[in-house]
């Protein structure tokens, strides 16, 4: 089966030049008469936003305060693995039970003497 292709007219093709940028101004416009015209723009200082401190940085304080943040993530972490898998326990449990098993408890039994 043939596919069927539009056949193409002269008229809607067009070739157009392709002329590299050498620079970001426009052609034409030389760049020295537009730096000679602008300002050149100050320099960023962040220096009008700084506060002046009543009392220096505590990096003693700091540290403890980053100790601290540390451990309760640590603690989280820990706390959250051991949900996990007791869920993954608790759902192999059920689903032993809910196939009809007898043996899907763990019984520990301490050996008579």
């Amino acid at each position: 089966m043939k596919t069927q292709r539009p056949i193409p007219s002269d008229d809607e093709h067009v070739v157009l030049k392709f002329r590299p940028r050498t620079s970001a101004e426009p052609p034409g416009h030389p760049r020295e008469s537009i730096r000679a015209t602008r300002p050149a723009p100050a320099a960023n200082d962040l220096s009008r936003y700084e506060k002046p401190r009543e009392e220096p940085d505590d990096f003693r304080q700091r540290m403890l305060a980053n100790v601290a943040a540390f451990a309760f993530t640590v603690a989280l972490t820990a706390i959250g693995i051991w949900l996990a898998m007791s869920i993954a326990d608790l759902r192999k449990t059920q689903d032993c039970v809910l196939m009809g098993r007898r043996d899907c408890a763990k019984i520990s039994v301490m050996p008579r003497t």
